[in-house]
């Protein structure tokens, strides 16, 4: 029961890190893409990798690596966002944004989640 209040307490200040970043982030920007939101899931990805490999390694608990990476990361990374910012993209009729903005939603953070893997290896 322990355990799990700290995940929820973990994913509670990973979301309100996610609004303090986005929304300061859409405040320089000022564009159609929505940085905010892909630089966070970026981030959230190759720490991701980061904790995965570092777990994998032995090097990290698994409670440590719940709370990261199920608490934390779960509350900062959000493909909920990403995929509404896609759909209102499309509806606003800027589909050649949208799909760039998808393919990157997808590619790029799967590309940091390896190589935050391959530096949780190297050290």
């Amino acid at each position: 029961m322990v355990e799990f209040i700290a995940v929820c307490l973990c994913g509670g200040l990973g979301a309100v890190a996610r609004f303090v970043l986005d929304t300061s982030i859409q405040r320089q920007w000022k564009r159609a893409f929505p940085l905010g939101t892909f630089l966070i899931n970026v981030t959230a990805a190759f720490c991701a990798g980061i904790a995965a490999g570092a777990y994998a390694n032995v090097t990290v608990p698994h409670s440590t690596y719940l709370l990261f990476v199920t608490g934390f990361l779960g509350g900062l990374s959000t493909f909920s966002s990403a995929t509404g910012q896609i759909v209102s993209l499309s509806q606003h009729k800027n589909i050649a944004l949208a799909l760039t903005y998808a393919a990157l939603t997808l590619l790029v953070p799967l590309g940091c989640a390896f190589a935050g893997w391959g530096v949780a290896m190297t050290c």
